[in-house]
Formats: C-alpha cells, structure tokens, sequence
C-alpha cells in the first residue's frame, strides 16, 4: 500500500475516484449531496441511490463537510502528500443554490499546500472565486455538450447556458488558469465538434467521452467515426486531449493517449 493510499483510508471527504469518475482525477471531494441542474443524462442519482426528483431538488450541505475537510487536509499536509483535488463529481461546485462552501472548500485545500480543479456546468457563478485560483497549481473546468442554448436547455435544464459557460473559460484562461473542457456525454457528434473549434483559443485541454445510459444515442452513434474526426480535429489545433476508456477501442494502435496530463501552470503568473 502506498503512502497515498494509506492516507486515504484515514480521510472522511478527499477521496480517490473509481472507474469513469476515476479517469478524470486522482482525487476528488464533494461538498454537497444533489445537484440542481437537473441534468436529463446524470447517472449520480442511480449511483448514490437518490430519488432523482429529490437528486435535481437541489443541492445541500453534507452535514460536517467543511470540519471534516480540514482535517483530511491537515493529513495530507501533515505527511506532506500534495496534489490537484476535484470539485465535484456527484454533485456541481456552482450549482444554482448557495455555494459558499465550496469557496470555503478551496479556501482550505490552498491553505493545507494542496491544489484544486473545479469541473462545472454553473458558468459565470464561479468567477466570484477567480481570486482563489492559482496558475502555478490550480485548473478550471466546463462541461459543455452544446453550443446551443435551446439544446442545452432540453438536456440540462437549470444549468448555466453554453454561452455563460465558455464566457467563463475566457475569464479564467486570460487570468492565465489552465482550463479544459469535458466533452462528455457526447449527445450529438456536430456539436461537441464545433465546442471544439469554438472554445480552441482559451481551452488547453479536452477529455472526450461518449453517451452512456442514454439508449437512443449510445446504441445509434458511430462512435468509431466520431472517435476518428475528433482526434482528427484535435491533433490539427495542436490541443492536448485525452479519449476515455469507452472510445480508446477506436484509437489507431499505438496512439499516445496520456492518462495524466499536468492541469497548470507552473512558472507563470496571472495577468
């Protein structure tokens, strides 16, 4: 067992993901239980056995949440174990309601030498915490899965609209935070194509995954040819990406995919 292992085993809130979720960071914390953007294609409320209308009810509080982070922190600082910590992956960190815990979420991982990263659909609301971010260690994140704001009202409905969200990675990225963008689910091929040509010029990373838990998409996409034209697309603008498990059977043999890719930017400063 290593080091980091062991430490987990003793943390209540920081924690190590697992399969897909495992994909996207080696570490993660969730502040609250629900969400309220009531996203059509979510799989939380299956996975932690939510009634879904209470699940996209809103998001509250985990009772002692904030307690019990400063103390996983102060483990992690005390054995001085560092790394990029997530927000959120069973819930959003800027969903519609009261997210002062999750400033005071960051606020306690910067304190302890940890870092962050905070993967969200809540647009604009998470530049209240722009001050918090650091080039140097820290990493902001949007889920987009349209360009449209009539297609994302249909499949996300309380979530803030595509143009909020890219107005945020415009923000962040000239405050010289590294930003990327997740492309999943991909509900329709065009459009993650397009997001792509779109938001190139301020995004430095993709993660591109496929629908799953959605019949009518994921048994009739040719997730193959989708698989070939973005990398296509990818490798043309230069931008490092990375294709999750589920489309990796479509990549040419050999074809460098890294896991890990630093979510920073070290040794520069913001503006």
């Amino acid at each position: 067992m290593t080091d980091l292992s062991a430490l987990l085993t003793r943390c209540a809130v920081i924690y190590e993901p697992k399969g897909q979720a495992g994909e996207y960071a080696p570490l993660a914390t969730n502040p609250y239980r629900g969400c309220g953007h009531a996203c059509a294609y979510c799989y939380v409320p299956l996975v932690t056995k939510q009634k879904r209308h209470e699940f996209d009810a809103g998001a509250v509080w985990r009772d002692g949440y904030i307690e019990k982070l400063e103390r996983d922190a102060a483990k992690f600082q005390a054995a001085g174990i560092t790394g990029q910590v997530m927000l959120s992956f069973a819930t959003d960190p800027y969903h519609p309601g009261d997210t002062m815990p999750t400033r005071q979420a960051l606020e306690i991982l910067h304190h302890h030498g940890l870092s962050f990263c905070t993967l969200t659909k809540g647009g604009t609301r998470a530049l209240r915490d722009i001050d918090l971010f650091r080039p140097q260690s820290d990493a902001f994140a949007c889920t987009l899965t349209s360009m449209s704001d009539t297609f994302s009202a249909k499949w996300e409905r309380h979530a803030a609209p595509p143009a909020s969200r890219i107005a945020a990675l415009r923000v962040f990225h000239a405050r010289g935070i590294f930003t990327w963008v997740s492309l999943e689910p991909t509900l329709d091929v065009e459009s993650s194509l397009a997001i792509i040509d779109a938001t190139a010029p301020f995004v430095d990373l993709y993660k591109v995954g496929r629908a799953n838990y959605l019949k009518e998409i994921t048994r009739t996409t040719d997730w193959a040819a989708y698989t070939q034209r973005v990398i296509a697309k990818l490798q043309r603008l230069g931008k490092p990406h990375y294709i999750k498990r589920d489309l990796q059977q479509y990549l040419p043999a050999g074809y460098h995919n890294p896991l890990r890719v630093p979510q920073h930017h070290a040794g520069r400063v913001a503006a």
